[in-house]
């Protein structure tokens, strides 16, 4: 079981995990549990047939692994019910979370999600409760290039927190079980600010990447007007989050742009399915946040200037 409760203290036990998206993100973490010898179950679309051929190969800053057999499944009924379900495709695929999550749970099972922006916990908490989901922010520079193939060139740090406050220790144990893994994590107890921040970075530079034309991160930054639009719509991330009472703090706006500098000529995880003319997430990094500053009354004009010019840029692919 997911859990177990002794007197007043509950016990997390994340035996078996499912990884429902087997993409970039999905390989990587669920991997490297996998690596550390977790009993990992890949939910696979496009890539089932790689995967169960020739498995998961990464080249990593933190180590290159190759995982030849790992137990990959095209249905989550063939998976069964499973401690912890990682939910790591795009938002774009939430459509289909009300059929794919119950096969997956049993009393105690618990969901982590790590998807970008806002909304997706509310999405999933509507099917299997709010007490059972914790949103997880992912800090990696990683790409998958190849069926079954990832390349992680920075970064790899979670930060994950409940969505509500549901039965104590539950972020605690996922950043142990990560951590287990060799990969950084640690618990919050303000999951919406944590989302805040790494909205701080996606806004612009995943949306700049798209709203230029599809150009990398390297580019973004070399442009001295377009490093100012940078600042900018961070600014307006951060007025927005403090209107909602969420303390983000002014210097993390140059941080993030020179965290962002060593990247070179990195390529967001948008413009990828820009250039290669996948749905983006729209809703949850831009329209749900720019919904929530406005119902809390904070102008974000470049906020709405660079929505614009992504749909524009979306209308022109066809």
């Amino acid at each position: 079981m997911g859990a177990h409760v002794s007197g007043w203290d509950v016990i997390w036990d994340f035996k078996n995990v499912a990884i429902v998206g087997s993409g970039a993100l999905g390989m990587y973490y669920g991997g490297r549990i996998a690596e550390a010898g977790g009993d990992v179950r890949f939910l696979a679309r496009g890539d089932f047939d790689a995967l169960s051929h020739s498995g998961i190969r990464a080249e990593s800053v933190a180590g290159d692994f190759h995982l030849p057999r790992v137990e990959v499944f095209r249905r989550p009924e063939e998976i069964g019910p499973v401690d912890l379900v990682i939910v790591a495709w795009k938002a774009t695929a939430n459509g289909a979370l009300a059929s794919t999550l119950p096969p997956l749970f049993h009393e105690g099972t618990q969901v982590l999600t790590l998807q970008n922006g806002l909304g997706n916990c509310e999405a999933i908490a509507e099917i299997v409760g709010a007490e059972r989901v914790c949103g997880g922010l992912c800090f990696v520079c990683v790409n998958r290039t190849a069926p079954g193939r990832i390349s992680h060139t920075a970064g790899g740090r979670l930060t994950i927190g409940g969505f509500s406050k549901g039965l104590p220790g539950r972020a605690e144990a996922m950043a142990a079980r990560f951590r287990e893994a060799k990969i950084p994590a640690s618990p919050t107890d303000n999951l919406l600010m944590a989302q805040w921040e790494k909205l701080l970075w996606n806004i612009p530079f995943n949306g700049l990447s798209v709203a230029e034309g599809g150009v990398t991160t390297d580019v973004l930054l070399s442009d001295p007007k377009t490093e100012n639009t940078i600042r900018e719509l961070m600014r307006e991330v951060v007025m927005a989050a403090r209107a909602q009472g969420i303390p983000l703090e002014e210097a993390l706006v140059e941080a993030n742009i020179e965290r962002t500098r060593p990247m070179g000529p990195y390529r967001p995880s948008t413009m990828i399915d820009f250039m290669e003319g996948r749905e983006l997430e729209i809703v949850p990094i831009w329209e749900e946040p720019l919904l929530r500053a406005r119902e809390a009354g904070v102008a974000v004009p470049a906020l709405e200037k660079l929505l614009d010019r992504m749909i524009v840029r979306l209308a022109e692919r066809g």
